[in-house]
Protein backbone atom coordinates (compact mmCIF):
# COMPACT_ATOMS: atom_id res chain seq x y z
CA UNK A 1 0.00 0.00 0.00
CA UNK A 2 1.27 3.60 -0.64
CA UNK A 3 2.37 5.26 2.26
CA UNK A 4 2.52 8.67 1.01
CA UNK A 5 -1.05 9.38 1.28
CA UNK A 6 -3.07 11.64 3.52
CA UNK A 7 -3.64 11.06 7.17
CA UNK A 8 -7.41 12.22 7.16
CA UNK A 9 -9.53 9.72 5.78
CA UNK A 10 -13.17 10.94 4.95
CA UNK A 11 -16.55 9.56 4.09
CA UNK A 12 -18.00 10.65 0.52
CA UNK A 13 -20.51 13.03 2.02
CA UNK A 14 -17.42 14.70 3.62
CA UNK A 15 -15.40 14.51 0.12
CA UNK A 16 -18.48 16.38 -1.84
CA UNK A 17 -18.66 19.21 0.83
CA UNK A 18 -14.58 19.48 0.01
CA UNK A 19 -15.32 19.57 -3.47
CA UNK A 20 -17.84 22.54 -2.99
CA UNK A 21 -14.99 24.54 -0.71
CA UNK A 22 -12.49 23.87 -3.07
CA UNK A 23 -14.19 25.44 -5.78
CA UNK A 24 -14.95 28.45 -3.29
CA UNK A 25 -11.43 28.90 -2.74
CA UNK A 26 -9.76 28.30 -5.93
CA UNK A 27 -12.15 30.32 -7.75
CA UNK A 28 -13.14 28.03 -10.36
CA UNK A 29 -15.91 26.36 -11.85
CA UNK A 30 -16.85 22.63 -11.82
CA UNK A 31 -15.76 21.74 -15.44
CA UNK A 32 -12.11 23.52 -14.53
CA UNK A 33 -12.07 20.68 -11.52
CA UNK A 34 -13.16 18.38 -13.73
CA UNK A 35 -10.64 19.33 -16.54
CA UNK A 36 -7.89 19.04 -13.07
CA UNK A 37 -9.45 15.20 -12.40
CA UNK A 38 -8.76 14.09 -15.61
CA UNK A 39 -5.68 15.69 -16.46
CA UNK A 40 -4.46 14.23 -13.46
CA UNK A 41 -5.73 10.85 -13.92
CA UNK A 42 -3.97 10.91 -17.38
CA UNK A 43 -0.97 11.64 -16.34
CA UNK A 44 -1.05 8.85 -13.96
CA UNK A 45 -1.95 6.90 -16.76
CA UNK A 46 0.90 7.61 -18.59
CA UNK A 47 3.77 7.71 -15.81
CA UNK A 48 2.70 4.01 -15.24
CA UNK A 49 1.56 2.84 -18.44
CA UNK A 50 3.87 4.84 -20.78
CA UNK A 51 3.76 2.28 -23.32
CA UNK A 52 -0.18 2.16 -23.77
CA UNK A 53 -0.98 3.28 -27.16
CA UNK A 54 -4.60 2.03 -27.14
CA UNK A 55 -7.17 3.30 -24.28
CA UNK A 56 -10.60 2.49 -23.65
CA UNK A 57 -12.64 4.81 -21.08
CA UNK A 58 -16.01 3.38 -19.76
CA UNK A 59 -18.15 6.51 -19.20
CA UNK A 60 -20.93 6.70 -16.41
CA UNK A 61 -23.56 9.66 -16.41
CA UNK A 62 -22.05 12.10 -13.66
CA UNK A 63 -18.96 13.87 -12.71
CA UNK A 64 -16.76 10.46 -13.00
CA UNK A 65 -18.06 10.02 -16.32
CA UNK A 66 -17.36 13.05 -16.86
CA UNK A 67 -13.34 12.62 -15.77
CA UNK A 68 -13.54 9.65 -18.19
CA UNK A 69 -14.53 11.91 -21.36
CA UNK A 70 -11.93 14.41 -20.11
CA UNK A 71 -9.36 11.65 -20.37
CA UNK A 72 -10.35 10.75 -23.82
CA UNK A 73 -9.85 14.00 -24.95
CA UNK A 74 -6.90 14.27 -24.02
CA UNK A 75 -5.42 11.21 -25.08
CA UNK A 76 -6.92 11.42 -28.58
CA UNK A 77 -5.60 15.08 -28.50
CA UNK A 78 -1.74 13.63 -28.17
CA UNK A 79 -2.87 11.22 -30.78
CA UNK A 80 -3.44 7.46 -28.70
CA UNK A 81 -5.86 5.53 -30.32
CA UNK A 82 -8.90 5.62 -27.67
CA UNK A 83 -11.98 4.46 -27.50
CA UNK A 84 -14.70 6.17 -25.23
CA UNK A 85 -17.79 3.75 -24.55
CA UNK A 86 -20.50 5.59 -22.65
CA UNK A 87 -22.87 4.21 -20.33
CA UNK A 88 -25.52 7.30 -20.34
CA UNK A 89 -26.55 9.16 -23.75
CA UNK A 90 -24.65 12.31 -24.35
CA UNK A 91 -27.40 14.24 -25.12
CA UNK A 92 -29.02 13.08 -21.12
CA UNK A 93 -25.44 14.67 -19.45
CA UNK A 94 -25.94 18.10 -17.79
CA UNK A 95 -23.60 20.91 -15.87
CA UNK A 96 -19.86 19.89 -15.90
CA UNK A 97 -20.34 16.61 -17.95
CA UNK A 98 -21.54 17.78 -20.70
CA UNK A 99 -18.87 20.24 -21.04
CA UNK A 100 -16.40 17.46 -20.77
CA UNK A 101 -18.24 15.66 -23.21
CA UNK A 102 -18.13 18.74 -26.19
CA UNK A 103 -14.14 18.42 -24.90
CA UNK A 104 -14.33 15.09 -25.89
CA UNK A 105 -15.87 15.55 -29.58
CA UNK A 106 -13.93 18.97 -30.49
CA UNK A 107 -11.18 16.75 -29.80
CA UNK A 108 -11.83 14.15 -32.02
CA UNK A 109 -12.23 11.14 -29.36
CA UNK A 110 -14.23 7.84 -31.07
CA UNK A 111 -17.30 7.20 -28.89
CA UNK A 112 -19.95 4.75 -28.63
CA UNK A 113 -22.83 3.33 -26.65
CA UNK A 114 -21.76 0.21 -24.89
CA UNK A 115 -24.20 -1.92 -26.56
CA UNK A 116 -22.52 -0.71 -29.91
CA UNK A 117 -19.15 -1.65 -28.47
CA UNK A 118 -20.36 -4.87 -27.86
CA UNK A 119 -21.86 -5.72 -31.59
CA UNK A 120 -18.59 -5.19 -32.50
CA UNK A 121 -15.37 -7.24 -33.57
CA UNK A 122 -13.33 -7.42 -30.52
CA UNK A 123 -10.29 -4.89 -30.29
CA UNK A 124 -7.30 -4.63 -28.48
CA UNK A 125 -6.24 -2.30 -25.90
CA UNK A 126 -3.47 -1.51 -23.67
CA UNK A 127 -5.10 -0.52 -20.86
CA UNK A 128 -8.92 0.34 -19.62
CA UNK A 129 -10.06 3.39 -17.71
CA UNK A 130 -13.11 2.85 -15.27
CA UNK A 131 -15.60 5.76 -15.20
CA UNK A 132 -18.64 4.89 -14.23
CA UNK A 133 -19.62 4.99 -10.94
CA UNK A 134 -18.51 7.85 -8.33
CA UNK A 135 -18.49 8.32 -4.67
CA UNK A 136 -22.26 9.05 -5.21
CA UNK A 137 -23.55 5.16 -5.56
CA UNK A 138 -25.22 3.46 -2.77
CA UNK A 139 -26.27 0.07 -4.44
CA UNK A 140 -25.38 -2.58 -6.41
CA UNK A 141 -25.09 -2.01 -9.98
CA UNK A 142 -27.63 -3.75 -12.32
CA UNK A 143 -28.24 -4.27 -16.15
CA UNK A 144 -26.03 -2.80 -18.36
CA UNK A 145 -24.34 -0.96 -15.60
CA UNK A 146 -23.39 -4.59 -14.08
CA UNK A 147 -22.31 -5.79 -17.53
CA UNK A 148 -20.08 -3.25 -17.68
CA UNK A 149 -18.25 -4.04 -14.71
CA UNK A 150 -17.86 -7.52 -15.66
CA UNK A 151 -16.37 -6.92 -18.90
CA UNK A 152 -13.85 -5.17 -17.44
CA UNK A 153 -12.70 -7.65 -14.76
CA UNK A 154 -12.99 -10.50 -17.31
CA UNK A 155 -11.00 -8.38 -20.00
CA UNK A 156 -7.79 -9.19 -18.61
CA UNK A 157 -6.60 -5.81 -19.39
CA UNK A 158 -4.93 -3.63 -16.81
CA UNK A 159 -7.48 -0.97 -15.32
CA UNK A 160 -7.02 2.27 -14.09
CA UNK A 161 -10.38 3.45 -12.07
CA UNK A 162 -11.08 7.28 -11.81
CA UNK A 163 -11.50 8.26 -8.10
CA UNK A 164 -12.82 4.58 -6.80
CA UNK A 165 -13.37 1.39 -8.42
CA UNK A 166 -16.89 1.01 -9.47
CA UNK A 167 -19.05 -0.29 -7.63
CA UNK A 168 -17.13 -0.12 -4.29
CA UNK A 169 -18.71 1.58 -1.02
CA UNK A 170 -16.88 4.42 -0.76
CA UNK A 171 -17.17 4.30 3.19
CA UNK A 172 -16.52 1.19 4.17
CA UNK A 173 -14.79 -0.51 1.53
CA UNK A 174 -17.32 -3.11 0.94
CA UNK A 175 -18.25 -4.13 -2.92
CA UNK A 176 -21.90 -3.36 -3.82
CA UNK A 177 -22.70 -6.39 -5.50
CA UNK A 178 -19.42 -6.44 -8.78
CA UNK A 179 -17.09 -3.80 -8.12
CA UNK A 180 -14.16 -3.14 -10.49
CA UNK A 181 -10.92 -4.48 -9.87
CA UNK A 182 -8.37 -1.79 -11.23
CA UNK A 183 -4.30 -2.12 -10.80
CA UNK A 184 -4.69 1.18 -10.13
CA UNK A 185 -6.78 3.99 -8.55
CA UNK A 186 -6.43 8.23 -8.88
CA UNK A 187 -8.17 9.35 -6.14
CA UNK A 188 -9.04 13.11 -5.37
CA UNK A 189 -9.74 16.06 -3.13
CA UNK A 190 -10.34 13.71 0.37
CA UNK A 191 -9.12 10.30 0.85
CA UNK A 192 -11.99 7.95 1.16
CA UNK A 193 -11.65 5.66 3.85
CA UNK A 194 -12.89 2.73 2.07
CA UNK A 195 -10.32 2.68 -0.04
CA UNK A 196 -7.95 1.66 2.64
CA UNK A 197 -10.03 -1.39 4.51
CA UNK A 198 -12.38 -4.44 4.32
CA UNK A 199 -11.97 -5.30 0.15
CA UNK A 200 -11.33 -1.94 -0.64
CA UNK A 201 -7.23 -2.57 -1.39
CA UNK A 202 -8.00 -5.90 -3.75
CA UNK A 203 -10.28 -2.84 -5.87
CA UNK A 204 -7.88 -0.24 -6.02
CA UNK A 205 -4.53 -1.99 -6.10
CA UNK A 206 -2.16 0.68 -6.37
CA UNK A 207 -3.40 3.96 -4.53
CA UNK A 208 -2.75 7.43 -5.95
CA UNK A 209 -3.58 10.67 -4.72
CA UNK A 210 -4.23 13.94 -6.27
CA UNK A 211 -5.18 17.31 -3.98
CA UNK A 212 -5.93 19.30 -7.32
CA UNK A 213 -3.97 21.84 -6.00
CA UNK A 214 -6.97 22.85 -3.24
CA UNK A 215 -5.83 24.89 -0.31
CA UNK A 216 -4.91 22.77 2.56
CA UNK A 217 -7.66 24.96 4.79
CA UNK A 218 -10.97 23.48 3.26
CA UNK A 219 -10.24 20.51 5.23
CA UNK A 220 -10.95 20.51 8.86
CA UNK A 221 -12.63 23.54 8.07
CA UNK A 222 -15.80 22.60 10.18
CA UNK A 223 -17.98 19.59 11.43
CA UNK A 224 -18.46 18.55 8.04
CA UNK A 225 -15.31 18.67 7.15
CA UNK A 226 -13.32 17.17 9.91
CA UNK A 227 -12.02 13.79 9.11
CA UNK A 228 -13.58 11.19 11.46
CA UNK A 229 -10.73 8.98 11.13
CA UNK A 230 -7.08 9.26 10.82
CA UNK A 231 -4.17 7.25 9.00
CA UNK A 232 -1.61 5.75 11.01
CA UNK A 233 1.35 4.42 9.71
CA UNK A 234 5.35 3.94 10.81
CA UNK A 235 6.34 7.11 10.69
CA UNK A 236 3.21 8.19 13.41
CA UNK A 237 4.86 5.83 16.03
CA UNK A 238 8.63 7.01 16.15
CA UNK A 239 7.37 10.12 18.25
CA UNK A 240 6.72 8.28 21.16
CA UNK A 241 9.52 6.45 21.51
CA UNK A 242 12.46 8.20 22.99
CA UNK A 243 15.89 7.37 23.23
CA UNK A 244 16.63 5.15 27.14
CA UNK A 245 18.32 7.15 29.83
CA UNK A 246 21.57 6.17 30.41
CA UNK A 247 20.44 5.61 34.08
CA UNK A 248 17.64 2.68 32.62
CA UNK A 249 17.79 -0.45 34.25
CA UNK A 250 15.68 -3.67 33.93
CA UNK A 251 12.81 -2.25 36.57
CA UNK A 252 12.29 1.19 34.50
CA UNK A 253 10.93 -0.89 31.79
CA UNK A 254 8.33 -2.57 32.75
CA UNK A 255 7.59 -6.24 33.58
CA UNK A 256 4.95 -7.89 31.33
CA UNK A 257 3.11 -10.48 32.80
CA UNK A 258 1.37 -13.01 30.52
CA UNK A 259 -1.35 -15.86 31.00
CA UNK A 260 -2.05 -18.20 28.23
CA UNK A 261 -0.75 -22.15 27.06
CA UNK A 262 -2.35 -24.43 27.46
CA UNK A 263 -1.92 -28.13 26.25
CA UNK A 264 -0.86 -28.01 22.69
CA UNK A 265 -0.88 -24.42 22.82
CA UNK A 266 2.65 -23.19 24.43
CA UNK A 267 3.98 -21.83 21.00
CA UNK A 268 1.34 -18.97 21.16
CA UNK A 269 2.45 -17.72 24.99
CA UNK A 270 5.88 -17.89 23.69
CA UNK A 271 5.75 -15.89 20.71
CA UNK A 272 4.08 -13.19 23.26
CA UNK A 273 6.03 -13.36 25.72
CA UNK A 274 8.87 -12.76 23.18
CA UNK A 275 7.38 -9.50 21.16
CA UNK A 276 7.00 -8.25 24.18
CA UNK A 277 10.39 -8.85 25.37
CA UNK A 278 11.90 -7.17 21.79
CA UNK A 279 9.72 -4.41 22.04
CA UNK A 280 11.52 -3.63 24.98
CA UNK A 281 9.71 -4.60 28.22
CA UNK A 282 12.37 -4.72 30.94
CA UNK A 283 10.85 -7.84 32.62
CA UNK A 284 8.77 -10.79 31.36
CA UNK A 285 7.09 -13.71 33.31
CA UNK A 286 4.79 -16.25 31.70
CA UNK A 287 1.86 -18.28 33.62
CA UNK A 288 1.10 -21.73 31.53
CA UNK A 289 0.97 -25.04 31.84
CA UNK A 290 4.03 -26.43 33.75
CA UNK A 291 4.58 -29.10 30.81
CA UNK A 292 6.10 -25.95 28.69
CA UNK A 293 8.74 -24.65 31.15
CA UNK A 294 11.10 -26.26 28.73
CA UNK A 295 10.08 -25.17 25.90
CA UNK A 296 9.54 -21.47 27.06
CA UNK A 297 13.34 -22.20 28.55
CA UNK A 298 14.96 -23.55 25.65
CA UNK A 299 13.62 -21.16 23.17
CA UNK A 300 13.91 -17.62 25.25
CA UNK A 301 15.47 -18.83 28.79
CA UNK A 302 15.15 -14.32 29.72
CA UNK A 303 11.22 -15.30 30.48
CA UNK A 304 10.34 -16.20 33.97
CA UNK A 305 7.82 -19.06 33.83
CA UNK A 306 5.43 -20.29 36.06
CA UNK A 307 3.50 -23.42 35.83
CA UNK A 308 -0.11 -23.91 36.88
CA UNK A 309 0.51 -27.41 38.23
CA UNK A 310 3.45 -26.22 40.24
CA UNK A 311 2.88 -26.62 44.17
CA UNK A 312 3.04 -23.65 45.09
CA UNK A 313 1.42 -20.89 42.21
CA UNK A 314 1.06 -17.65 44.02
CA UNK A 315 -0.77 -15.78 41.28
CA UNK A 316 -1.49 -12.38 43.54
CA UNK A 317 2.35 -12.13 44.37
CA UNK A 318 2.88 -12.02 40.54
CA UNK A 319 0.22 -9.60 39.95
CA UNK A 320 1.88 -7.26 42.37
CA UNK A 321 5.74 -7.34 40.42
CA UNK A 322 3.44 -6.60 36.97
CA UNK A 323 3.12 -3.66 35.23
CA UNK A 324 0.27 -5.14 32.83
CA UNK A 325 -1.10 -7.84 32.16
CA UNK A 326 -1.86 -9.81 28.61
CA UNK A 327 -4.45 -12.89 28.53
CA UNK A 328 -5.64 -15.02 25.45
CA UNK A 329 -2.41 -16.52 23.54
CA UNK A 330 -3.40 -19.98 23.84
CA UNK A 331 -5.30 -20.03 26.13
CA UNK A 332 -7.64 -22.34 25.23
CA UNK A 333 -11.58 -22.60 26.22
CA UNK A 334 -11.54 -25.18 29.38
CA UNK A 335 -12.42 -24.64 32.95
CA UNK A 336 -8.43 -23.94 33.41
CA UNK A 337 -8.81 -21.55 30.82
CA UNK A 338 -11.60 -19.84 32.45
CA UNK A 339 -9.88 -19.27 35.83
CA UNK A 340 -7.03 -17.62 34.33
CA UNK A 341 -9.07 -15.46 32.32
CA UNK A 342 -11.03 -14.70 35.81
CA UNK A 343 -8.01 -14.39 37.58
CA UNK A 344 -6.46 -11.86 35.19
CA UNK A 345 -9.89 -9.66 34.96
CA UNK A 346 -9.86 -9.60 39.08
CA UNK A 347 -5.78 -8.76 39.08
CA UNK A 348 -7.12 -5.84 36.37
CA UNK A 349 -10.02 -4.59 38.64
CA UNK A 350 -8.31 -4.41 42.39
CA UNK A 351 -4.81 -3.85 41.59
CA UNK A 352 -5.99 -1.30 38.30
CA UNK A 353 -3.38 -3.24 35.98
CA UNK A 354 -3.74 -2.46 32.32
CA UNK A 355 -5.01 -5.80 30.35
CA UNK A 356 -4.73 -6.70 27.08
CA UNK A 357 -6.99 -9.59 26.04
CA UNK A 358 -6.62 -11.75 23.19
CA UNK A 359 -7.63 -14.68 20.94
CA UNK A 360 -9.09 -17.32 23.46
CA UNK A 361 -9.73 -14.57 26.24
CA UNK A 362 -12.45 -12.67 23.59
CA UNK A 363 -13.71 -16.23 22.82
CA UNK A 364 -14.55 -16.70 26.71
CA UNK A 365 -15.84 -13.38 26.96
CA UNK A 366 -18.03 -13.78 23.98
CA UNK A 367 -19.64 -17.02 25.65
CA UNK A 368 -20.20 -14.99 29.02
CA UNK A 369 -17.71 -17.54 30.67
CA UNK A 370 -17.00 -14.91 33.47
CA UNK A 371 -20.60 -13.69 34.33
CA UNK A 372 -19.82 -11.97 37.37
CA UNK A 373 -17.73 -8.92 35.17
CA UNK A 374 -19.18 -6.08 34.81
CA UNK A 375 -18.82 -3.56 31.30
CA UNK A 376 -17.69 -1.76 30.41
CA UNK A 377 -14.39 -1.16 31.74
CA UNK A 378 -11.53 1.25 31.36
CA UNK A 379 -8.05 0.51 31.05
CA UNK A 380 -7.75 -2.51 28.49
CA UNK A 381 -7.70 -3.68 25.37
CA UNK A 382 -9.46 -5.90 22.83
CA UNK A 383 -7.65 -7.36 19.75
CA UNK A 384 -10.43 -9.27 17.67
CA UNK A 385 -10.21 -10.55 14.16
CA UNK A 386 -13.46 -9.56 12.69
CA UNK A 387 -14.74 -13.53 13.84
CA UNK A 388 -14.01 -12.88 17.38
CA UNK A 389 -15.72 -9.35 16.91
CA UNK A 390 -18.71 -10.73 15.17
CA UNK A 391 -18.88 -13.20 18.87
CA UNK A 392 -18.35 -10.48 20.53
CA UNK A 393 -21.23 -8.26 19.30
CA UNK A 394 -23.22 -11.11 18.23
CA UNK A 395 -23.95 -10.72 14.95
CA UNK A 396 -22.08 -12.51 12.04
CA UNK A 397 -19.05 -11.73 10.06
CA UNK A 398 -20.18 -10.66 6.90
CA UNK A 399 -22.11 -8.13 9.24
CA UNK A 400 -18.90 -6.93 10.81
CA UNK A 401 -17.01 -6.80 7.65
CA UNK A 402 -20.11 -4.56 5.50
CA UNK A 403 -18.81 -1.35 7.58
CA UNK A 404 -15.60 -2.48 9.65
CA UNK A 405 -15.88 1.37 11.37
CA UNK A 406 -19.17 0.91 12.87
CA UNK A 407 -18.31 -2.23 14.35
CA UNK A 408 -15.09 -1.42 16.06
CA UNK A 409 -16.85 1.54 17.07
CA UNK A 410 -19.62 -0.40 18.79
CA UNK A 411 -16.96 -2.58 20.45
CA UNK A 412 -15.84 0.23 22.51
CA UNK A 413 -18.62 1.56 23.40
CA UNK A 414 -19.67 -1.94 24.53
CA UNK A 415 -16.59 -2.94 26.66
CA UNK A 416 -15.02 0.27 26.92
CA UNK A 417 -11.49 -0.85 26.19
CA UNK A 418 -9.45 0.45 23.81
CA UNK A 419 -10.63 -1.98 20.32
CA UNK A 420 -8.47 -3.07 17.59
CA UNK A 421 -10.14 -4.47 14.70
CA UNK A 422 -7.86 -6.69 13.04
CA UNK A 423 -7.79 -7.44 9.17
CA UNK A 424 -7.00 -5.24 6.03
CA UNK A 425 -6.42 -1.40 7.08
CA UNK A 426 -6.70 -2.47 10.69
CA UNK A 427 -9.62 -0.14 13.20
CA UNK A 428 -8.28 1.27 16.18
CA UNK A 429 -11.11 2.97 18.26
CA UNK A 430 -9.40 4.54 21.52
CA UNK A 431 -11.85 5.74 24.49
CA UNK A 432 -12.17 9.37 24.70
CA UNK A 433 -14.88 11.76 24.47
CA UNK A 434 -15.23 11.35 21.15
CA UNK A 435 -13.57 7.90 20.93
CA UNK A 436 -11.02 8.00 17.90
CA UNK A 437 -10.57 6.31 15.26
CA UNK A 438 -7.55 5.37 13.43
CA UNK A 439 -6.94 3.23 10.35
CA UNK A 440 -3.16 1.25 10.30
CA UNK A 441 -2.00 1.04 6.79
CA UNK A 442 1.05 -1.42 7.72
CA UNK A 443 1.26 -4.69 7.09
CA UNK A 444 0.64 -7.06 3.96
CA UNK A 445 -1.07 -10.95 3.16
CA UNK A 446 1.54 -12.58 4.40
CA UNK A 447 0.07 -12.01 7.66
CA UNK A 448 -2.51 -14.32 7.13
CA UNK A 449 -0.59 -16.93 9.40
CA UNK A 450 -0.81 -18.23 12.87
CA UNK A 451 0.61 -16.49 15.36
CA UNK A 452 0.75 -13.12 14.39
CA UNK A 453 -1.95 -11.64 16.63
CA UNK A 454 0.52 -13.54 19.57
CA UNK A 455 2.89 -11.45 18.54
CA UNK A 456 1.16 -8.03 18.29
CA UNK A 457 -0.40 -8.47 21.59
CA UNK A 458 3.12 -8.78 23.12
CA UNK A 459 4.64 -5.73 21.32
CA UNK A 460 1.61 -3.84 22.92
CA UNK A 461 1.77 -4.67 26.29
CA UNK A 462 6.17 -4.34 25.89
CA UNK A 463 5.71 -0.83 24.94
CA UNK A 464 2.48 -0.05 27.76
CA UNK A 465 5.13 -1.26 30.18
CA UNK A 466 7.65 1.23 29.32
CA UNK A 467 5.50 4.16 30.20
CA UNK A 468 3.55 4.50 27.08
CA UNK A 469 -0.27 5.46 27.19
CA UNK A 470 -2.39 2.09 26.64
CA UNK A 471 -3.62 3.46 23.44
CA UNK A 472 -0.49 4.91 22.52
CA UNK A 473 0.79 1.67 23.04
CA UNK A 474 -1.75 0.16 20.98
CA UNK A 475 -1.35 2.53 18.10
CA UNK A 476 2.43 2.01 18.20
CA UNK A 477 1.95 -1.55 18.17
CA UNK A 478 0.30 -1.87 15.32
CA UNK A 479 2.17 -0.30 12.84
CA UNK A 480 5.33 -1.85 14.38
CA UNK A 481 3.82 -5.12 13.59
CA UNK A 482 2.33 -4.17 10.25
CA UNK A 483 5.98 -2.69 9.06
CA UNK A 484 7.87 -5.44 10.81
CA UNK A 485 5.92 -7.98 8.23
CA UNK A 486 6.25 -5.63 5.52
CA UNK A 487 10.19 -6.11 6.15
CA UNK A 488 10.26 -9.34 6.45
CA UNK A 489 8.07 -9.50 3.04
CA UNK A 490 10.59 -8.12 1.59
CA UNK A 491 13.40 -9.81 2.09
CA UNK A 492 11.78 -13.09 1.53
CA UNK A 493 8.41 -12.67 -0.04
CA UNK A 494 4.80 -12.74 1.15
CA UNK A 495 4.01 -16.30 1.40
CA UNK A 496 5.61 -18.54 4.01
CA UNK A 497 5.81 -15.34 6.04
CA UNK A 498 5.72 -16.47 9.98
CA UNK A 499 4.85 -14.98 13.36
CA UNK A 500 8.65 -15.16 14.23
CA UNK A 501 9.82 -13.79 11.69
CA UNK A 502 8.98 -10.71 12.59
CA UNK A 503 10.98 -10.70 15.64
CA UNK A 504 14.40 -8.90 14.35
CA UNK A 505 12.15 -6.08 12.62
CA UNK A 506 10.72 -5.50 15.62
CA UNK A 507 13.80 -5.09 17.81
CA UNK A 508 15.30 -2.87 14.91
CA UNK A 509 11.67 -0.77 14.50
CA UNK A 510 11.37 0.48 18.29
CA UNK A 511 14.59 2.01 17.96
CA UNK A 512 14.20 4.59 15.69
CA UNK A 513 17.41 5.76 15.09
CA UNK A 514 18.31 3.23 13.27
CA UNK A 515 17.32 3.05 9.56
CA UNK A 516 14.51 1.22 8.77
CA UNK A 517 15.20 -1.38 5.53
CA UNK A 518 15.68 -4.82 5.40
CA UNK A 519 18.34 -6.81 7.10
CA UNK A 520 20.30 -7.17 3.16
CA UNK A 521 20.72 -3.67 3.39
CA UNK A 522 21.79 -2.36 7.00
CA UNK A 523 25.37 -1.49 7.01
CA UNK A 524 28.04 -4.23 7.34
CA UNK A 525 25.39 -7.01 6.58
CA UNK A 526 27.03 -9.82 3.98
Amino acid sequence: MNKNLPRALYRAEQVRELDRLALEALGIDEFELMRRAGAAAFSRLQERCRRAGSLLVLAGAGNNGGDGYVIAALAAKLGLRVQLVYLSNPDKLGGAAAQAWRMAVENDAPMCSFQEFKSRQRQDFDLVVDALFGTGLNRAAEGEWLEAIDWINDSGLPVLAVDIPSGLHADTGTPMGAAVRARSTVTFIGMKRGLLTHRGPDCTGELIFEDLDAPAKIHGAGAATTAEVKRIDIHSSAGFLPPRKPSSHKGSNGHVLLLGGDHGMGGAIIMAAEAALRSGAGLVSVVTRSGHRPAVLARRPEIMVTGTEDSRVDLPALFDRASNIVIGPGLGIGEWSRNLLRAALAGHSTRGLPLVADADALRLLARNAVPETDFPRKDWVLTPHPGEAAALLGIDVAEVQRDRFAAVAELQRRFGAHCLLKGVGSLVCVHGHPPRLNLCSEGNPGMASAGMGDVLSGIVAGLHAQGLPLEDSLCCAVCIHGEAADLAAEEAGQRGLIATDLMPFIRRLVNPSRPHYPRSQYPGSQ
